[in-house]
């Protein structure tokens, strides 16, 4: 249980690795994922380091890899995950899967190319048919008689151009044999291709178009586009010149069209033997290529694993250091001291894989650098550290706030968010997450909300829970109230004439029974109308004896750290006076508030004669806290009232207040003070020394004093410095005592808020359907339940719940851990097969 307190005791260690050996035994460190390995190369270069050669061969096969991963989701082939987690191979089994990824790759990439200029040869012939089929009905159009030209002048529609035949046009007497073009263009450049001729042309061509049906496939990308047939009719060569470029420049694609009817229709017959032909090669080749995917889907998980721990294996080696006997390997690194053992077993473990004869050395080295801070965590403990680690990493062997918080987050949420029904829907939902827990976990999502709802399911479902609690003690549950065990409260005072007016305010004196409710508050305050005055007093006053109690606890816990290193004047000059600081003063106001409590009542002057202990002499408990930090005389609250709550407390509240104040000097110079005097008492012994050895005087004795008027200078710096940081730490400490008292008022607010949205929810919404009295009451009570619940789901439990959530984190981060938390220390990263590949596959979710 130490390491949950404390980040786990580290050690730095040399590790010695003979080089046969050196990549088994790193396979096994990652696998224990204990051992955080230090850079001994900072300055050489990536490319210069000595297994730059293999970290490139593994980029090279994640490379091939992610190709084959492409294909087998681009034909929407499932890829087997089985769970494995397979070992590192060897280094030679690296040239295995070099050859297995080379022949998949090339293989894959040979029948994609033959597939695409399949695809292009059987999309060529494809649209050829289509302008046979085409081009037959325009020259069967031509040749039962004259066609008029749709094509003119885009801006005159009147303008028309008459063919009169496939024999020829005859104009002034003579035939004109005319040429013609045929192709295919896509669809949508149709208007411009058309508006293009007829400027470039003058109106001298003739074009006639139709669209194809169906959409082609387009090889290169796959993509279906939609394409027309055209067939364009001139006359001479410098006009055929014109239009071969306007469609070269459109992408048009031009096809041979032969003008002799029976030259077409063999052509048709030719084309459509080839089609049938290539569709049955294409069929061929998409099946190989889905047998060479199905075979490397089944693998495809479990290479990724290898490859990325080969590549992770050789990072890892190339922070290591070569001997001279370019025959060990020398690695320096952080580990945990429980754990040294079990990194021998599996350094022994590699060695035995490896082969080799020659034991792993593994020394402890002294060192001054701060270790990095490990706490263990399981899966209940990680998201409350998660919290705690989003502050700050705690410095290396700091008290780890995490324990506390676990108890401490969820119930000062509570108090903020408290209502059964609220807390119970998300007791619900995070009891569902916990026990759907596995499957969930295999989900795998890239869903940024649902990770982090996931993440915290253990921190939501004490939050839910923690919040049903508090719901029990302020009897709310979805703004109403549960009556368990009788309402303590009677309407002494009500006569028939006031019983149905629409206000309900209950005097203690008169209507309270003088006997408690035994569990929470009475049921019957949900109908008083004072019932917000009642619950500001209740609700403002245990926030501040909550957040007395807290801030305490924080002072308290930085005790254990001052014990821990060994600081006897931190105790001394930090420790004792903010306690009796916070003591004397915010304490002693929560004291009495619950004195108060105790010693006054709300008695009718007829049933209780010692009017002392009435609520009409009950003091404010501010204003005599104001009095007493202003030394004034108490405030007189009428006649037979007494002046003070208890014997004694001018004075006691006298001795505290100037107990406070003594401490503020007492922060501010004892440490500094002290600090001096060791450092001058260091000075004397010194010099006394160097007086009896001969160092100062004498010869030389000018350069000896010269060194020790330089030590005394960079002294004298640091007594300022410590003077500097201790005035800081000091207004800190005595302004923030006062500000984060005050801060924990938002227990108080938020309560109140969320107690007040959720009444005023329920009369504006449910009340509406449940005062529906008609034959479709049921229905309308149906949709104002349906709108009624996902109001409260989203607004009282998504979003109050989240504003709870970030008020209780500030608590814990500014209130709490600013007593004894520094949060300057790093964390330990160790290397970690499982860490590694979790971030290579969160990675690879967000790229897709």
């Amino acid at each position: 249980m130490g390491s949950l307190f404390r980040s786990e005791e580290m050690t730095l260690c040399q590790l010695f690795l003979q080089s046969e050996a050196a990549y088994a035994c790193v396979s096994e460190l990652g696998e224990l994922g204990l051992v955080q390995f230090r850079d001994l190369n900072p300055d050489v270069n990536a490319f210069q380091r000595k297994f730059v050669n293999e970290v490139r061969r593994c980029d090279e096969m994640e490379r091939k890899l992610r190709y084959l991963e492409r294909e087998i989701k681009k034909d929407g082939i499932p890829m087997l995950d089985t769970g494995e987690n397979p070992e590192a191979p060897q280094p030679r089994e690296m040239i295995d899967l070099e050859a297995t990824f080379e022949k998949l790759e090339n293989e894959l990439r040979e029948v994609n190319q033959n597939a695409e200029a399949l695809k292009r040869n059987f999309l060529e012939l494809t649209e050829l048919k289509h302008i046979l089929r085409k081009t037959q009905v325009f020259f069967d159009e031509a040749e039962h008689g004259s066609v008029v030209s749709q094509m003119a002048d885009p801006n005159r529609e009147e303008e028309q151009v008459t063919l009169l035949g496939e024999e020829g046009l005859r104009a002034g007497g003579q035939a004109l044999k005319l040429g013609f073009v045929a192709g295919v263009i896509l669809r949508e450049r149709i208007p411009a291709f058309e508006r293009m001729l007829w400027r470039a042309c003058r109106g001298n061509v003739f074009l006639r178009q139709a669209e194809i049906e169906t959409p082609l496939e387009d090889p290169s990308t796959g993509d279906q586009v939609h394409k027309s047939v055209f067939i364009i009719f001139f006359q001479g060569d410098q006009l055929k010149t014109r239009v071969k470029k306007i469609c070269e420049g459109f992408r048009a694609t031009l096809y041979p069209c032969p003008e002799a009817p029976a030259d077409r229709r063999e052509m048709a017959m030719g084309v459509m033997t080839r089609i049938e032909d290539l569709n049955t090669v294409l069929g061929q080749t998409q099946d190989h290529r889905h047998r060479v995917l199905v075979a490397a889907a089944k693998n495809i998980k479990n290479w990724f694993i290898k490859v990325r721990k080969i590549k992770a294996i050789y990072h890892t080696l190339n922070l290591f250091n070569l001997d001279v006997t370019q025959k060990c390997l020398i690695a320096e690194c952080w580990v945990p001291v429980l754990d040294i053992e079990t990194i021998q077993l599996a350094l022994r473990r590699g060695t035995e894989r490896s082969g080799s004869s020659v034991p792993p050395i593994l020394n402890r080295m002294e060192t001054f650098e701060d270790p990095p801070t490990y706490n263990r965590t399981n899966k209940f403990t990680k998201g409350f550290q998660a919290l705690i680690d989003a502050y700050g990493v705690a410095s290396y062997r700091e008290m780890n706030p995490a324990p506390y918080t676990i108890i401490t987050f969820p119930f000062l949420f509570a108090v903020m968010f408290g209502d059964l029904g609220h807390g119970a829907l998300m007791f619900l939902f995070a009891g569902w997450m916990v026990l759907k827990e596995k499957p969930l976990l295999a989900m795998k999502t890239d869903n940024e909300i649902w990770n982090i709802f996931f993440g915290g399911r253990y921190i939501i479902f004490l939050m839910g829970l923690f919040s049903m609690y508090t719901g029990l003690i302020y009897n709310d549950v979805f703004s109403k109230s549960l009556n368990i065990f009788g309402s303590q409260w009677e309407a002494k005072n009500f006569t028939k004439e006031n019983l149905t007016r629409p206000t309900l305010t209950f005097d203690p004196s008169w209507d309270y029974k003088q006997t408690p409710y035994p569990f929470g508050m009475d049921p019957v305050w949900q109908l008083a109308d004072n019932k917000i005055i009642f619950l500001n007093s209740y609700k403002m006053k245990i926030s501040i004896i909550f957040g007395v109690i807290h801030m305490l606890f924080g002072v308290t816990v930085g005790f254990f750290n001052h014990t821990y290193f060994k600081r006897r004047i931190s105790i001394i000059h930090e420790f004792v006076p903010q306690v009796i600081f916070l003591t004397c003063l915010f304490l002693y106001l929560a004291l009495l508030m619950i004195l108060k409590w105790i010693k006054y009542g709300a008695f009718h002057p007829q049933e209780n004669p010692n009017t002392e202990t009435t609520s009409r002499c009950a003091p404010s408990v501010l204003i005599t806290f104001i009095n007493m930090v202003l030394f004034k005389p108490p405030t007189n609250y009428g006649p037979g009232c007494d002046l003070t709550m208890y014997a004694g407390q001018g004075f006691f509240e006298t001795v505290f207040v100037l107990a406070a104040l003594g401490c503020v000097p007492w922060m501010l110079l004892g440490k500094p003070i002290l600090m001096m005097q060791e450092q001058k008492a260091k000075h004397i012994q010194l010099n006394a020394h160097g007086t009896e050895n001969g160092d100062v005087e004498g010869p030389g004795g000018g350069q000896g004093q010269g060194q020790v008027q330089g030590g005394g200078k960079h002294e004298e710096e640091e007594i300022v410095e410590v003077f500097i940081h201790q005035g800081i730490h000091t207004i800190e400490y005595v302004l923030g005592s006062v500000s984060h008292t005050a801060s924990y008022l938002r227990l108080w607010a938020l309560s109140l808020a969320h107690a007040q949205l959720s009444e005023v929810l329920w009369s504006m919404v449910m009340k509406n359907g449940l005062t529906v009295d008609s034959w479709y009451g049921g229905v309308a009570l149906w949709g104002f339940f349906a709108f009624w619940a996902v109001l409260t789901v989203g607004i009282l439990v998504l979003m109050e719940g989240l504003s709870a959530f970030l008020h209780t984190l500030r608590l814990h981060w500014v209130e709490f851990q600013s007593k004894f938390y520094a949060g300057q220390g790093y964390s330990f990263n160790p290397f970690s097969f499982e860490m590694i590949l979790d971030a290579a596959q969160a990675t690879s979710e967000a790229v897709d």
